[in-house]
């Protein structure tokens, strides 16, 4: 059994669909490394919490944890909730070393997950040149993960899509120029695209969510993939940033370098 615990930090919803996708991702974690604890906690609206989840692996002799943020973009919740939440456990529970890895995005893996979620709604390999696609995420206030979502659509277009446009289903920074999944359909279709694709960027089920479906299906688009939700490259991704964190540490102690949290 691996000393340190894989500890999966999730949004947590009222709908009962994010808990069940989140459970059902984290049970394909377990199965890719069946010698390494895997956890989750969630930091609003789910149980276990975060803190919860600490508590009981600190109970169970648990001397290092690494915290994976279940989340797509570095924006508030990397940035500002889920340190405070790890910093209090560290005071709580001086025993437990918990360290926070990087996000999940933006990351190869989960383009490839879009692809797959695309296939499996019925996109094939022949008319990717003929389909515009709405890269629909969640939506930020925070200028930088709405860059990032940018960026990603910008990379995904010379993959050989007709085009990509992105689109967020929230309110996004201010005086940033952005458009919802309906306008984005729309505008895809003025742009010539021969069917319209909508590719949620978002990791489980919930109001966002929803929200993506009713703009594609009010806009008229062909084609509407699932969440990413339990997708193998998810899983991977996630067991990759758990390593990544494990190797950046073992690098700094061999150096002699101070951790930071």
């Amino acid at each position: 059994m691996d000393a340190t615990a894989l500890v999966i930090i999730a949004h947590g919803s009222r709908d009962p669909r994010h808990a069940a996708t989140v459970t059902e991702l984290t049970a394909r974690v377990r199965s890719l490394r069946p010698g390494l604890r895997v956890e989750v906690g969630y930091l609003d609206f789910c149980a276990p919490s975060v803190s919860q989840v600490l508590s009981r692996l600190a109970a169970d002799g648990v001397r290092e944890a690494v915290a994976v943020p279940l989340l797509l973009t570095h924006a508030f919740h990397a940035k500002a909730d889920i340190p405070a939440v790890l910093g209090e456990a560290r005071t709580a529970l001086p025993h437990l070393r918990v360290r926070q890895a990087a996000v999940l995005g933006p990351s190869a893996l989960l383009t490839a997950a879009l692809e797959r979620r695309l296939a499996e709604a019925g996109v094939g390999p022949g008319e990717r040149g003929s389909t515009g696609v709405v890269l629909a995420s969640a939506g930020s206030s925070d200028p930088e993960a709405i860059a990032v979502i940018a960026a990603i659509a910008r990379e995904w277009r010379l993959t050989g899509w007709c085009a990509v446009r992105p689109a967020f289903a929230s309110a996004a920074a201010p005086l940033t120029p952005i458009l919802g999944t309906e306008d984005a359909v729309r505008a895809l279709r003025a742009d010539g695209a021969r069917q319209v694709a909508v590719a949620p960027y978002v990791l489980a089920p919930g109001r966002l969510p929803d929200r993506i479906a009713a703009g594609a299906e009010r806009a008229g688009a062909e084609v509407l993939a699932d969440v990413l939700g339990p997708a193998p490259e998810v899983a991977e991704l996630l067991l990759r940033r758990f390593a990544q964190c494990r190797a950046a540490r073992a690098v700094r102690t061999s150096l002699d370098v101070p951790l930071t949290a």
